[in-house]
């Protein structure tokens, strides 16, 4: 099988050369995401999942989040598990709500939240964690909520802008056994180009 002679385009001018390669070595230092949560529930075992990916929610902020179960619940429930950022129609609104669920609570912001619930949307719901967060910037937002989603707009417009790599490359991944979205291919590699500054 030959390597794939494509670029990613990043913000600011960056370029990820070799993205298979860099995805790769990604992929064998950290190893494979879980992208296979049951997509309506979410509670201790999401959070313990998150904290193994390295997400660091202490156990008063696990405490916080499940009271806030019910209402995060619903939300997921208001988003189709099969919901992406590579389509036309991105459910901002419910986006939000799900965001908002978790606005306001103590010690957990962007990272923490979308840590555990990429695996229930991982086709809509980026790892805003500091390295992701810097690079796409500072939200100007009147809620918890539309900060994150500003954020996941801005991430958007780097996954249409590199639309057919990223295709190809997740097509690349899975026939080496890696079953990845292009959300999380797209992050794996802002996470390679930003390691290398």
């Amino acid at each position: 099988m030959t390597a794939l002679v494509v670029t990613v385009a990043l913000r600011d001018g960056l370029v990820v050369r070799d993205p298979l390669a860099q995805a790769l070595a990604f992929l064998e230092a950290y190893g494979a995401p879980r992208e296979d949560a049951l997509p309506f529930t979410f509670g201790q075992p999401d959070l313990r999942a998150a904290n193994r990916g390295g997400a660091r929610i202490s156990a008063v902020e696990i405490a916080a989040i499940l009271e806030r179960q019910p209402e995060i619940e619903a939300a997921l429930r208001a988003i189709a598990p099969a919901a992406s950022l590579t389509r036309r129609s991105v459910p901002w609104a419910e986006l939000t709500r799900l965001f908002n669920a978790f606005g306001g609570i103590g010690g957990v912001g962007f990272s923490k939240m979308t840590k555990a619930l990429h695996p229930k949307r991982p086709a809509l719901i980026p790892m805003l964690d500091s390295v992701v967060h810097q690079y796409l910037g500072v939200p100007p937002a009147s809620s918890f909520g539309e900060g994150a989603t500003e954020l996941v707009r801005r991430y958007k417009q780097d996954l249409d802008r590199n639309r057919l790599p990223l295709r190809e490359l997740k097509r690349e991944l899975a026939s080496r056994s890696y079953q990845l979205t292009e959300v999380r291919i797209l992050d794996l590699l802002i996470w390679s180009a930003l390691a290398g500054r």
